[in-house]
């Protein structure tokens, strides 16, 4: 068993009902157990060009699962979820109705292109460390440290 990290994210229609419904399907995966997930934050949507305060802001949380799922039957059944809920990937960062990234996978690296591990900007988004942090205060990111030595780095910075 492997403890898998899930970002959850959505900035379009009723994300906190899209949210409770993808964490029961979490839940209903097969081989996967002890479903855990963060209370929701609010964040400003980050496009390529950066922050945008006047697109829809997100709801985000970060959902833990232990599983014997292989990454990338894992990250199938993920997009099968985000495909359910309508997600439609018309351009890279954009509006969403349901994002769910694998950001972990215990402590596999890989750096295929169709799935990278860890996830590669995970250490430099506070709206997945803090949720992250808030139901595992002694979670690791492979390859960065601590996540919430993560985030209080990020939180110093943006001072």
């Amino acid at each position: 068993m492997i403890r898998a990290v899930v970002a959850l994210g959505a900035n379009l229609g009723d994300t906190a009902a899209t949210f409770a419904e993808a964490v029961s399907e979490l839940r209903d995966l097969p081989l996967t157990t002890g479903v855990v997930c963060s209370e929701p934050i609010e964040s400003v949507a980050i496009t390529l060009d950066g922050p945008d305060p006047s697109a829809p802001g997100y709801l985000n949380a970060v959902a833990l699962l232990t599983t014997r799922l292989a990454p990338s039957v894992l990250l199938d059944a993920l997009n099968d979820i985000e495909s359910r809920h309508g997600r439609v990937r018309a351009e890279r960062w954009g509006s969403r109705t349901l994002d769910l990234d694998l950001i972990a996978y215990g402590e596999v690296a890989s750096d295929d292109p169709r799935l990278t591990l860890p996830h590669p900007r995970a250490h430099e988004r506070d709206f997945v460390l803090g949720p992250w942090a808030s139901v595992d205060p002694d979670a690791r990111l492979a390859g960065h440290g601590r996540v919430a030595d993560l985030v209080e780095r990020l939180r110093e910075a943006a001072r």
